[in-house]
């Protein structure tokens, strides 16, 4: 009897397994709804920033940092924590680790 509920439950851990890999158990249609409020507040840059910068409106599984590589196509020229403060500078105080998918900031533009 053992034997059996352990075939049993080995037969089924390998079913969930098959069927997770393949089906899988997250949703993959974009066309579902996401139930949240955006709020569509475009930040101003600070009004003494002589930091040259680029608009650019936040997608899925974008950073600052990707952002801005993206931008100037290499790695990015500054370290992170002036990358920060620039960002910060440029969006009135908004952290980088705040931003919000669709919503358009003001990026530093390192390119020269």
């Amino acid at each position: 009897m053992k034997k059996l509920i352990g075939f049993l439950l080995s037969i089924l851990v390998i079913y969930v397994i098959y069927y997770d890999l393949t089906v899988g158990t997250l949703p993959t249609s974009p066309a579902q709804k996401v139930d949240a409020k955006v709020e569509q507040v475009t930040p101003s840059p600070s009004l003494n920033s002589t930091i040259p910068s680029f608009d650019a409106k936040v997608e899925p599984g974008d950073t600052v940092m990707s952002i801005v590589e993206h931008r100037i196509n290499k790695s990015l020229p500054v370290s992170i924590t002036e990358l920060i403060e620039d960002f910060q500078t440029l969006n009135g105080g908004k952290s980088p680790e705040k931003i919000q998918i669709g919503l358009t900031y003001h990026f530093p533009d390192y390119s020269k």
